[in-house]
């Protein structure tokens, strides 16, 4: 603390904002000690930063900036506390005190941490965005007197990667579910109960303003424009907009108080008149239904029990007094609220749609994710959103990546620990699960861009629906241990009860019977066609493709090479145009022209695409340098570009005919490779290359192959 005397001044103490900076009044630069001030006294001087990583209040006094560096995270937060009850103290009695109750802040401090850690233990790939979360609640959860708008938090990512389960789970472990709403938002349902958010909160119970926390749920199915970037008539829940833009709700209507008003006065003027008479007057209870309206309305601290019981000549007085104050009749402000909007963005996440994808590399998906940016988001948001409303969400996005290839091998192994520690728990059998049985479950039920949830499904279709008949022979035998592994050619489950003989069941996994059940030749061919495209990837770019496939789980895809992300230029558009075509010329090459099957139609249809932008959107073409793309007072004759279009594709498909001839004995090499193991990584087909004179690099997910401009600066 400030060891100085302090002198008289006048204070006006600033309060924290909904992003958690410190909204701090203009600091005088003429203080002396024993002078008297408009501003902050010298020695207690409160600059106004925005948060940075702990997103906390930063309120520091400026002589103890050095002790501050050296103290831990809660350490820090307290001492900010201290500056200002220091500055509190100094203050002139009209400004309203904030009373710090530094004991109850430790420990929701402590709290929060050990929610942190537990949260961090039970969810997988997601810490990060754990830590996130927790640094942008900790002003509202530990100080929400010093909100003066709501804390706005928005989730967004692709489904299953623990969005919703998150919130969930904070609330709990903060011992906060009487403070927290759910609302899902929604245009097209008319029939809903219920049409405001307040209407919502109403009904919770929780229209007023203390501490709560509201999620809102799949947020990207309440779009205010249509797919055209129209509006939408008719919205509900407008509210919602007034909520994020001040947190300030509209509230009770004057009929409702004028109805119970009227109600309690006629009843008293009625017992009024019998009192007169002589007659015997019982005492009139407004009822629990009452209670509950007027507890809402007025909102009362009284519980509806004891409101119940209440005289109601009591609540004339009451009702009374709330009109003439005005203040029943005010919004109700919800500053304290934590406010966090979770949804799905497929706009944001160009993988999103890939659902059905059991065979891409989750690292390549997560990488992909990984370079979405609030940027993205927020483009994204402006395609269902009006350009006001896309503001209100403010600036705190916390953006998951799709889960990593170790993430959902973690999650697996969990799981499956799940399974054993309860069934030793429950019925005193040791089961012993090779890993094995993990890469089934992999296998089966990884769809990187779905989530967790069909991995719960497959690890309860693959481990506890076969565990289930080996439990019942073993607790009917006797036996204490139950072994299981899965074996491969032929595939099958292999369980052993015990010391007794090894139990064999017919096995093969439900997306593995997919993968299989193509043709040898059928597969060959596949080989064939995405070794074109990875051997013209390698000899034009230097690089081994991510990935390369040619038994995939699905009806429509026959196989795919995974690239990486090329920077656009116009070299790389017409490299990009050869490789698509690639594929192919391959087949044509090996199989011969009357063999080349229609697994060409995609490929052909990107460069066809790229072409038409080559000439058209960028100029890269010397006979046309207007923009072709451009529409109704604009819009130019496309077609006079269509015969240059033509002619440049012919070209490049007797280019890459060349090339590929050039390399065939690689491209055979590579297709034997891929038709005996289905899929190649990087490292293989770059060696493969190396063999055959072809040098291709091997870089990571997330790489930008982009030419190295900088060095021509510095020459």
């Amino acid at each position: 603390m400030c060891r100085c005397k302090l002198s008289r001044v006048d204070l006006s103490l600033g309060l924290v904002d909904a992003a958690g900076s410190f909204q701090s009044p203009d600091v005088s630069t003429d203080v002396s000690p024993d002078k008297p001030v408009q501003g902050w006294h010298r020695c207690a001087v409160v600059e106004k930063r925005s948060v940075q990583q702990d997103n906390w209040p930063t309120v520091v006094a400026a002589n103890h900036d050095r002790e501050l560096a050296r103290r831990t995270a809660a350490e820090k937060f307290l001492h900010h506390l201290s500056v200002v009850e220091h500055v509190c103290e100094a203050r002139p009695a009209m400004t309203k005190r904030i009373d710090l109750d530094r004991d109850e802040i430790r420990r929701r401090s402590e709290r929060l941490t050990a929610a942190r850690d537990e949260l961090c233990e039970y969810f997988v790939g997601i810490h990060e965005m754990i830590d996130e979360l927790i640094d942008t609640v900790r002003v509202w959860y530990l100080m929400p007197e010093v909100l003066t708008r709501p804390v706005i938090v928005n989730l967004w990512g692709m489904t299953g990667v623990g969005k919703t389960d998150l919130v969930r789970r904070l609330v709990k472990l903060l011992d906060l579910q009487d403070r927290f709403a759910e609302v899902e938002l929604s245009n097209g349902d008319t029939t809903q109960w219920h049409s405001s958010v307040g209407s919502v909160l109403e009904r919770n119970g929780l229209q007023d303003a203390k501490p709560k926390i509201v999620l809102f749920d799949e947020i990207q199915r309440f779009n205010t424009l249509d797919s055209d970037g129209k509006p939408l008539e008719n919205t509900k829940f407008t509210d919602f907009w007034e909520l994020l833009s001040d947190g300030r709700l509209a509230k009770r209507e004057r009929d409702d108080l004028d109805y119970y008003l009227s109600t309690y006065m006629s009843r008293r003027n009625d017992q009024q008149k019998k009192k007169d008479k002589g007659e015997e007057v019982e005492t009139q209870r407004i009822g629990v239904w009452d209670a509950q309206t007027l507890k809402k309305s007025l909102g009362l601290d009284d519980e509806v029990v004891d409101l119940a019981e209440r005289d109601e000549a009591d609540l004339i007085s009451i009702i009374q007094q709330a009109k003439a104050n005005k203040k029943v009749y005010e919004p109700v402000d919800h500053s304290q609220t934590l406010i966090v909007i979770s949804g799905n963005l497929d706009e944001a996440f160009n993988m999103a749609t890939m659902t059905d994808e059991a065979d891409v590399d989750a690292d390549i998906f997560h990488a992909f994710t990984k370079k979405v940016t609030v940027v993205d988001v927020k483009r994204a948001l402006t395609r269902r959103f009006k350009p006001e409303q896309v503001a209100r969400f403010g600036n705190v996005h916390l953006i998951y990546p799709s889960l990593r290839r170790q993430d959902f091998e973690a999650l697996i192994s969990r799981e499956i620990r799940r399974i054993t520690t309860s069934t030793k728990e429950r019925f005193g059998v040791t089961l012993k699960i090779d890993n094995s049985i993990n890469s089934l479950v992999y296998r089966n039920g990884v769809f990187p861009a779905q989530g967790v949830r069909p991995v719960f499904s497959s690890v309860s279709d693959i481990v506890e629906t076969n565990l289930s008949r080996l439990l019942f022979t073993a607790i009917m035998e006797g036996h204490k241990k139950i072994s299981l592994t899965h074996e491969i050619n032929p595939e099958r489950l292999v369980a052993r009860l015990g010391t007794g003989e090894p139990i064999e069941r017919p096995y093969t996994g439900r997306i593995d019977k997919i993968r299989q059940g193509r043709s040898k030749d059928a597969v060959a061919n596949i080989s064939v066609h995405e070794s074109g495209h990875a051997v013209a990837y390698a000899v034009l770019f230097g690089l081994a493709p991510l990935q390369l496939t040619s038994k995939v789980a699905s009806t429509y895809t026959a196989g795919f090479t995974f690239p990486h992300e090329i920077f656009e230029t116009r070299a790389n558009i017409i490299k990009k145009i050869q490789v698509y075509l690639a594929g192919g010329v391959a087949e044509e090459m090996i199989f011969g022209p009357d063999n080349a099957t229609i697994g060409r139609a995609d490929d052909r249809e990107k460069a066809t695409q790229l072409a038409l932008d080559f000439v058209r959107r960028y100029g890269f073409d010397e006979e046309f340098q207007a923009t072709y793309t451009m529409e109704f007072a604009y819009a130019m004759d496309k077609s006079v570009t269509e015969i240059d279009v033509e002619k440049m594709l012919t070209r490049l498909v007797g280019e890459t005919h060349e090339l590929l001839t050039a390399h065939e004995s690689l491209i055979v090499a590579l297709s034997a490779k891929l038709l005996a193991a289905g899929q190649l990584e990087a490292p293989v087909v770059a060696k493969t290359c190396a063999e055959h004179g072809v040098s291709a690099l091997v870089h990571p997910e997330g790489y930008i192959h982009v030419d190295t401009y900088s060095v021509y600066l510095d020459r």
